[in-house]
């Protein structure tokens, strides 16, 4: 059984200096966000197995915990009390995933996905909790970088 939990995940490329960060747009509804998704194992191991499930990443990938972990609404998440009565929020475990190809396999969540900078990729982004996880991301690589 599921367990009270989402990760979030934003691949990234570093090329020349520049970074981009995929984002993707959902097929159930018209937004865009990282890769979401909860699980039975731990957050990490969630958070590697959605990269693989949403993008045919498995190899050649540098997973990174952020700081960043969000509240959920149970019903935002799963649309129902999944986890009975009591549970009203859950958290959302943040990740950035360093990859070195642009070339995905969308699984049917996604229609698309765009590879943009984070002033582009930030404006694209419904949720609140996949903005504060890209700052996140995008200040902790600029620091990296510079």
């Amino acid at each position: 059984m599921r367990v009270p939990y989402q990760v979030l995940v934003f691949p990234y490329i570093i090329k020349d200096g520049l970074i981009e960060f995929a984002i993707f747009n959902r097929s159930d509804s018209d937004y865009w966000q990282g890769i979401a998704g909860g699980g039975e194992e731990t957050p990490i191991e969630a958070a590697k197995r959605e990269l693989f499930e949403e993008t045919g990443l498995l190899n050649n990938i540098l997973l990174s915990k952020l700081d960043t972990i969000c509240s959920l609404s149970v019903e935002s998440v799963v649309g129902k009390f999944l986890w009975g009565e009591d549970i009203y929020v859950i958290k959302e475990y943040c990740f950035g995933a360093q990859i070195f190809t642009k070339n995905l396999i969308l699984s049917k969540e996604h229609l698309q996905y765009k590879w943009l900078s984070f002033e582009d990729a930030i404006k694209h982004l419904k949720w609140d909790s996949n903005k504060t996880a890209l700052w996140e991301l995008n200040k902790r690589l600029l620091k990296q970088n510079s």
